[in-house]
């Protein structure tokens, strides 16, 4: 009966984590726009 319950375990384990790839985010950053760019520009090249 254990392969029963490891063979459940793993398939639930796969399954939350194939379902948490397309949830929705939770992002919860704030809406702050473009941000202007305040530095000196890479001469490398």
């Amino acid at each position: 009966m254990k392969i029963f319950q490891w063979l459940q375990d793993t398939v639930q384990s796969i399954w939350n984590d194939v379902s948490g790839l397309f949830k929705p985010t939770n992002d919860d950053y704030p809406k702050a726009g473009v941000q202007p760019f305040e530095g000196e520009p890479c001469d490398d090249k």
